[in-house]
């Protein structure tokens, strides 16, 4: 079968195949998930389909971090001391057990263009301005959920914001969350397609979040005692003398750093990133864009060796 690994296409086959019994080890990780899934929705036992290799309940405490540490105990294996957090208040806690610092941040997209992202590093947890600001854009999130929902059913995309709301798990409805509905139902073949055709485009942005100004991002920013880099510099999509144009106009506002290091920049890119933050006395930042594997499957935590007493001394 040439079909998506989605638990509704996995369905279909079973139901038509009727096989004894499947093997998730062979799938990897995403080969676990799936076997979950279909256990927990039941496909499992409606088609009268064993597990072989390994139990559903043998997946589940080997997946849950707790359940994991809590069986290593039970047998008298050691366990690496860890903590699960739910908030920046609860990491900085964590980490101060550990001898570790964190260091909070925040990415906030500019009005300008639609992927101009600036992020914000050691903003204060508790500045009025910026939690003010957090707030807002919690909110209209939460109301956008029901647009969003709405664009997508104009389109032909039919899912029920239940399932969304779910992968949520509590937290804040985003784009990733659809993303991973629309998969899952056979809508799209990977995240990227949610975006590409439906989530990112210019269609969409009858529907985005209202932002506010790059200057305003800045100050915000800097008002709450962060440091400011410029994000991903290629997402914006600007001929090199552009960008530039942008890289100087945003360093007049107070831009601290660009990030010359990410995932997705070529070699040249990086090259011209590099010369853009020495032209105009900027520091250098890096990222992965590591998002888990659920969300960004091919992008592994990322590791860099930068310069950084500018802002962990600051």
């Amino acid at each position: 079968y040439m079909e998506p690994l989605t638990v509704e296409y996995l369905a279909k086959i079973l139901r038509f195949e009727r096989p004894d019994a499947i093997v998730p080890g062979i799938g990897g990780q995403t080969g676990l998930n799936l076997a979950m899934e279909l256990q927990k929705q039941g496909i499992l036992a409606e088609c009268g389909v064993e597990l072989l290799g390994t139990s559903y309940e043998s997946i589940r405490r080997a997946e849950d971090r707790e359940l994991f540490k809590e069986l290593c105990q039970s047998i008298g294996e050691p366990v690496i001391p860890s903590e699960i957090t739910y908030s920046l208040e609860e990491a900085v806690e964590a980490a101060g057990k550990a001898g570790l610092r964190v260091l909070p941040g925040i990415e906030i997209g500019a009005k300008e263009y639609r992927s101009l992202h600036l992020l914000g590093y050691g903003v204060s947890l508790d500045d009025p301005g910026l939690n003010g600001f957090c707030e807002q854009m919690k909110a209209a999130r939460d109301e956008r959920k029901y647009r969003i929902i709405d664009f997508l059913k104009e389109k032909g995309v039919d899912i029920d914001l239940g399932e969304v709301e779910a992968h949520a798990k509590g937290g804040v409805v985003a784009r990733p969350h659809f993303a991973r509905v629309m998969l899952e139902h056979g809508y799209i073949k990977t995240n990227r397609e949610a975006y590409e055709k439906y989530l990112d485009t210019d269609e969409y942005k009858r529907i985005a979040i209202r932002r506010m100004s790059a200057r305003d991002c800045i100050e915000t920013l800097h008002r709450a005692g962060g440091k400011v880099s410029f994000a991903h510099p290629y997402q914006v999509k600007l001929d090199d003398g552009a960008l530039e144009g942008l890289v100087r106009d945003l360093k007049g506002w107070g831009l601290d750093a660009i990030e010359c290091y990410y995932t997705k920049h070529t070699p040249e890119m990086q090259a011209f990133y590099l010369s853009l933050a020495g032209k105009y006395g900027l520091h250098v930042t890096g990222g992965s864009d590591f998002h888990g594997e659920l969300v960004k499957p091919d992008v592994p935590l990322g590791r860099l060796e930068l310069e950084l007493d500018w802002l962990l001394d600051g």
